[in-house]
């Protein structure tokens, strides 16, 4: 990697956008982009030209030397790329609305990166990152993979297991815990540190010190905790959190307190409401927003989003990679012997060390005894859904859907799955070969 670096943005039509641009713009004197490639497919080309134009109008007001380029073509996108940031969502926000209105019709959680539909979205999404994988072999073999396409943990599992490219994963939510502490202590991030242990969306922090000293005891005794905008406010059972004794990650309220969520998304069926739609409404003002043409810089109505602060993360990673920090970062990678209750090939959400090598994972002090068997449950379940993915089982798919500790029957189950399957069948080709 020299000077004058590219970076290629596959999904670049999406809202987030502009906050990668933000990063891009704010680090450029020691992570110094030149060229940011913004790809999308055909059905993404409006939203492209629109979030196009304000990255270039933002890159215009900051003066600095970089190009911004936008094209459909994915191969010239990746070509001679340093970085590859995805962020893609694989049928659009019609097929997450499926992911989330099917499943409530059988009396199953209807979320798009848990349960069922979390299944369906790995299963739209594995094959299109690993033709991805494929094309940066040829291209830009040397470049990092950076994935924020979710299910983020199984996605990277699926490149480390599927694919020679050097991959690492990641998510908001860390980010968020960050900044619920900092809002909380009034101090600087910087001064933070917490240790994630766990999965992707099913993290439990075991450890939060600021300026050295812990504060974990007195925030399991405080109501609260960090959440996000796209999972249902309900309060957490306070002696389940003492008994703990770590915070949980915010989608684990689909674990703890599934009965209560489960019944959320029945209400809001039966409403007429889904989250996929909210998005939508969302989305469609942000681009009329995009689209002013005296708007020159992020506004602040993408932080409604749920996704919230994921570029944010992106570009952190990219810059310390690139400048060979050695800071901490909680990342998805893989396990090797980190969490010697799973197997190595498996990918974890844990803190990380990063440098011009990657991540490598820091060593857990403590994760939750209680908290073992539900991980290495939603492994198994990640593992034989990411196979699914790989081969168009229908078998392993059920299997899959089986050993998920939120499907309480597999007759109910493999009825969902079905119609699930037809639903999606345009972007699942694997499952209806002859």
């Amino acid at each position: 990697m020299g000077n004058g670096l590219k970076v290629a943005v596959i999904g670049g039509g999406s809202s987030y956008t502009p906050e990668l641009i933000e990063g891009f713009i704010k680090r450029h004197e020691t992570f110094p982009v030149s060229k940011i490639v913004l790809t999308d497919i055909e059905a993404g080309r409006h939203k492209l030209v629109i979030v196009g134009g304000l990255a270039q109008r933002m890159v215009e007001k900051s003066g600095l030397p970089i190009e911004v380029e936008l094209t459909l073509d994915r191969r010239r996108a990746l070509e001679g790329a340093d970085f590859v940031s995805t962020q893609m969502r694989v049928g659009l926000l019609e097929a997450r609305g499926w992911d989330e209105s099917i499943p409530v019709k059988y009396g199953m959680l209807g979320q798009e990166t848990t349960g069922a539909g979390g299944m369906m979205k790995a299963l739209r999404t594995i094959p299109v990152l690993l033709d991805i994988c494929k094309d940066m072999e040829e291209l830009c073999p040397e470049a990092w993979l950076l994935n924020f396409t979710n299910p983020a943990g199984m996605v990277t599992e699926a490149i480390i297991n599927h694919s020679g490219i050097r991959s690492i994963g990641l998510c908001n939510s860390p980010i968020a815990a960050y900044k619920w502490l900092s809002g909380l202590y009034g101090v600087p991030e910087s001064r933070i540190y917490c240790e994630f242990a766990g999965l992707n969306h099913l993290h439990w922090i075991s450890r939060i010190e600021i300026d050295g000293m812990s504060r974990l005891e007195e925030l399991l005794d405080r109501q609260g905790s960090y959440s996000a905008s796209n999972v249902p406010q309900l309060a957490w059972n306070d002696t389940l959190i003492r008994s703990l004794g770590a915070i949980p990650s915010y989608y684990l309220k689909y674990f703890y307190l599934h009965r209560e969520m489960v019944e959320e998304g029945k209400a809001a069926a039966a409403r007429g409401e889904n989250r996929a739609e909210t998005v939508k409404r969302l989305e469609e003002e942000l681009f009329e927003i995009y689209k002013q043409p005296e708007l020159a810089e992020k506004p602040k109505q993408l932080e409604q989003r749920g996704g919230a602060y994921y570029s944010e993360a992106a570009v952190k990673l990219m810059h310390s990679i690139y400048n060979d920090t050695g800071d901490v970062q909680a990342l998805n990678v893989r396990n090797g012997n980190t969490l010697d209750f799973l197997p190595p090939e498996a990918a974890i959400e844990v803190n990380c060390t990063v440098t011009r090598h990657g991540a490598t994972p820091v060593p857990v002090q403590r994760v939750p005894e209680a908290a073992k068997g539900l991980i290495k449950a939603v492994k198994t379940y990640e593992s034989l859904a990411i196979e699914a993915a790989v081969t168009g089982s229908r078998d392993k798919a059920l299997l899959a859907l089986a050993s998920h500790p939120l499907i309480d029957s597999a007759n109910v189950a493999e009825a969902m799955l079905e119609e699930m399957l037809e639903r999606n069948r345009p972007f699942l080709p694997r499952f209806f070969q002859a």
